[in-house]
């Protein structure tokens, strides 16, 4: 008499190969809904920060120029005017060139998720 074994196979099987596809898909979406946080909270925090120095570095800039028209208002009005717009649009064109820069230098978003999918992806394919 032969004895059935009710026990399935080890081998792989369309139901473990979608489980471990759907496994590895949810920390997938996991880990970029975390770095999604991240940068939203990064962002913000780096924008107040940088409004915060713009408006204090116009409010200087609008000093210090007052004060130098009004030392040379008798003698050198209009060369104070033009050396101070000079300096503006220098430092303007500084800032946008560096600006340029650092966006050409910056790494991609999702870099770590983008990561992790090659690495399933070379241990996926033969």
């Amino acid at each position: 008499m032969e004895a059935s074994s009710s026990t399935p196979e080890r081998g792989p099987s369309p139901l473990r190969l979608g489980a471990s596809l759907l496994g590895l898909l949810y920390g997938h979406v996991a880990l970029i809904g975390e770095e999604l946080k991240e940068q939203r909270a990064q962002a913000v925090q780096l924008s107040l920060w940088a409004g915060l120095c713009l408006v204090f570095a116009l409010l200087l800039l609008i000093g210090v120029s007052v004060m130098l028209l009004i030392v040379f208002w008798d003698t050198y009005r209009v060369e104070t005017a033009l050396s101070l717009c000079g300096f503006y649009a220098l430092g303007v064109l500084f800032c946008a060139m560096r600006l340029i820069g650092t966006l050409h230098s910056a790494n991609p978003p999702f870099s770590a998720s983008l990561e992790e999918l090659a690495r399933d992806r070379e241990q996926l394919l033969p």
